[in-house]
Order: structure tokens, then C-alpha cells, then sequence
């Protein structure tokens, strides 16, 4: 697994985390350790696999650490397995839009009732998306316009 893997990983779980409304510390925690090992010079497979202190790395306290540890050695990690069952694949699919944060995605599945990306396009065309509180016909016309050309953010 590559660190850009796993830093994918703990971008989703602080995201996820963000949805439900949890502590800000433990999701900058999950932002800190996945901006740590996506700019780590060497591979943390390679570190876990010959069981050097992975809390070497600034930012990765023994949580974390026994966290990349399962990562690495099973291809996951409990809690990302539960997070990302409590919302429907297309919410996170919803995440990957440039424009679009763990809050304004929770914000469409909530209010407005959308599970996927389709679904969010054609609220967006139907007008629901502009008229919501905070936020109006130019951020919903930026959304689309991602959508349309399939850009993905990047996490790290």
C-alpha cells in the first residue's frame, strides 16, 4: 500500500468524521497524519514491514500509528470500515467533487435527500442546490460545472 493510499484513507475518515459533527481534534489528527505520511520521503509499508516507530513521524501519535499499522498489514482499518458504512456510496462519491466539503455534502444528503452524484446534478439543474441557505446559483454552477467535466479532488 502506497502512502498516497494511505493518506487517502485518513482524508475520508477525518471527512467522515466532519459529516457526523465529531470533535475537530480527532478529525485534524486524521488531516495531520495523512498530510504526514503523504509527504513522507520513504514508504510506510516498507517502515511497518521492518517495525520501525511510525510515531517518529511528526504528527502520528500510538492511535494513529496501531491505525497505519492494521492499514498496511489488512488493505483496512475499523473505523474507516464503519464510518463509511453509516452513508451511502454516493455521498462519498459526493466528496470527491472540487467545491464540495464533508459539510456541504451532509448538507445535501440531509436536506435535500442526495445519495449520489447524479442525484446532486439534477438538484443542481432543478434549482434545489442554488436556493438552500449559504448557498446560491454561483457555488451551484461551480458544482455542476466539476461534475460535468469529472474532476476529482486532491486530499493531499
Amino acid at each position: 500500500m502506497t502512502n498516497a493510499e494511505v493518506a487517502k484513507i485518513f482524508n475520508e475518515i477525518a471527512d467522515l468524521l466532519e459529516m457526523k459533527g465529531e470533535n475537530q481534534f480527532k478529525i485534524r489528527a486524521y488531516r495531520q497524519a495523512a498530510r504526514a505520511i503523504g509527504r513522507l520521503p520513504s514508504e510506510v509499508e516498507r517502515m511497518v514491514r521492518d517495525e520501525e516507530d511510525l510515531q517518529d513521524i511528526p504528527g502520528i501519535g500510538d492511535a494513529i500509528a496501531a491505525k497505519i499499522e492494521d492499514l498496511v498489514k489488512t488493505g483496512h482499518v475499523k473505523v474507516h470500515d464503519e464510518l463509511k458504512a453509516q452513508f451511502p456510496q454516493g455521498v462519498l462519491d459526493i466528496l470527491n467533487i472540487p467545491g464540495v466539503g464533508p459539510r456541504t455534502a451532509m448538507r445535501f444528503y440531509v436536506e435535500l435527500g442526495v445519495k449520489s452524484v447524479a442525484e446532486l446534478e439534477r438538484a443542481i439543474r432543478e434549482g434545489r442546490v442554488a436556493s438552500m441557505q449559504r448557498m446560491g446559483e454561483k457555488a451551484a454552477q461551480k458544482i455542476l460545472v466539476a461534475i460535468e467535466s469529472g474532476e476529482k479532488r486532491h486530499n493531499c
